[in-house]
């Protein structure tokens, strides 16, 4: 073992990749607002549209949400729902709640993230009705579980863990029910880039050992080696925001190198500009009619430099691995 860890858990890095959640939340916030795609409950976690951002950053977490949404709905619709979901570092996610209002709820969503995250977040559903009341409504007795760092219903469960602590992680999974037997998806965005080569390809090793019937949907950075890449490492560095997994993160093959090593079945990965020419062009078209984008080589530049890679097992033999774009 090394002596010093990229990061340890009292560390200013943890700190700064806390910070990313507020990002995210924030764009997806503005975003919305602007009316890239509809989300009616991130305003019950971010209150302020805040400063306005680029439409080159909305056209890109457009294109995040839909390529991912995507893939999510697919996966529900080829198990018939009859499967679980777990978003891993899944910040201030809505995605339980449009699955409740679109009716394809898997048979229980679990979030997990770091415990002060999940602390926040639980403090956001208990004190608002329109989060609390679609868990309410799925649960079979009056009361919720409830702690300062985990909340578990009947459909939704969310825990406070560190992804870098597999056994914790695992039984904190086990004491709320999870089961391995049924077909899971495992959602990551923006995650494993903060862990260690080493530590992500446990994580993955131990989902692919784990759950027999099972998808993992990894959204991160991709050819990260030119000039731009750098620009981006350096622009997060200086928030002290350290890419420790960036070494994955050179090509579309060594992201697919990853899950292909730890004994996934066969994966797939595609750069955010194939995936955007993928979605349904008249709603990409209706979305590029909101802001007038001057930077087109930016958002290429963006585009070029995020991916979707996702990786299946189907001892079922569901036909997981006809999922795509």
């Amino acid at each position: 073992m090394a002596s010093k860890q990229p990061f340890t858990d009292s560390d200013t890095a943890d700190e700064a990749v806390r910070a990313t959640c507020d990002d995210a939340s924030t764009c997806k916030r503005f975003a919305t607002s602007k009316g890239y795609w509809t989300d009616l409950y991130i305003q019950y976690f971010v209150r302020q549209i805040g400063e306005r951002k680029a439409p080159e950053i909305n056209r890109g977490y457009y294109g995040r949400v839909q390529g991912m949404n995507l893939l999510i709905d697919a996966f529900l619709k080829k198990t018939q729902c009859d499967c679980q979901v777990v978003n891993l570092g899944a910040g201030l996610d809505t995605t339980f709640w449009r699955l409740k209002d679109e009716n394809i709820m898997p048979r229980k969503f679990f979030e997990v993230d770091f415990p002060m995250i999940v602390a926040r977040k639980i403090h956001h559903i208990k004190t608002k009705p329109p989060l609390s009341k679609p868990l309410i409504e799925t649960h079979s007795t009056d009361s919720l579980l409830l702690d300062g760092h985990s909340l578990d219903s009947d459909r939704y469960c969310i825990i406070g863990a560190d992804l870098r602590d597999l056994p914790a992680l695992e039984e904190k999974l086990k004491k709320f029910q999870i089961n391995p037997e049924l077909p899971t998806l495992f959602l990551s965005e923006c995650v494993l880039v903060y862990m260690t080569p080493e530590q992500s390809s446990k994580l993955v090793h131990w989902v692919a050992d784990t759950f027999p019937t099972a998808m993992f949907i990894n959204y991160e950075q991709v050819n990260m080696n030119d000039r731009f890449g750098q620009i981006m490492i350096e622009n997060l560095q200086r928030r002290q925001c350290n890419l420790a997994g960036v070494d994955v993160c050179q090509s579309l093959d060594s992201q697919k190198d990853r899950f292909l090593s730890a004994g996934w079945e066969s994966v797939n990965s595609l750069d955010m500009i194939t995936v955007y020419s993928m979605l349904p062009q008249e709603d990409v078209a209706r979305i590029e009619r909101l802001e007038f984008l001057d930077e087109k080589e930016l958002l290429q530049q963006l585009l070029q430099h995020y991916c979707i890679c996702w990786a299946v097992k189907d001892k079922l033999s569901l036909g997981l691995s006809q999922i795509g774009f």
